[in-house]
């Protein structure tokens, strides 16, 4: 755990890009709200790892929103039913369930689609403000620290120098 938080604040101090950061974060909406193991769950690690993202903001996402979902759920299960038991879209998703493809997704769940459906809406707000909280955690917090005196003879002494060494 604290191998993680240190490599999140690792991925939050380097110089990249916070979009890549951001992205990770809103990417694990979807495994966060959704119910853990189901396929679709599988196919976005696979998007994460086949994408330029950082995989401990990933991680600690998929921690968080696993959490709220946890919490939404009882939300998550009444739209994914409101959705499924629409008078409308009966047609839709009969022919849906039809397909194998569509049937091992799983979104015939209610607190899947119900999931997905909050997953969904959400994010791009996430993406947008995580990426304006990491720029701004970069120039205001990070500035703060590295201007404190103790920081300062941190990264002057030799032992410092010796830990960027073999962090790198």
């Amino acid at each position: 755990m604290l191998t993680l938080f240190a490599r999140l604040l690792n991925a939050l101090n380097s110089d990249s890009a916070p979009g890549q950061v951001a992205f990770a974060f809103s990417l694990s909406l979807f495994v966060g709200l959704m119910p853990f193991l189901s396929v679709f769950n599988l196919l976005i690690l696979l998007l994460v790892l086949l994408l330029r993202v950082n995989l401990s903001a990933f991680i600690f996402g998929v921690m968080l929103f696993s959490l709220i979902g946890y919490l939404i759920d009882p939300l998550s299960a009444s739209l994914g039913e409101a959705v499924l038991l629409a008078p409308g879209l009966q047609e839709t998703w009969t022919s849906l369930y039809q397909n194998e493809w569509m049937r091992v997704l799983a979104f015939n769940n209610t607190v899947t689609m119900g999931g997905f459906l909050i997953a969904l809406v959400s994010l791009l707000p996430v993406t947008y403000l995580s990426r304006v909280l990491i720029i701004q955690y970069r120039h205001r917090v990070l500035a703060y620290i590295n201007r404190l005196k103790v920081v300062q003879v941190l990264k002057a002494s030799k032992v410092y120098a010796l830990y960027r060494t073999f962090a790198e």
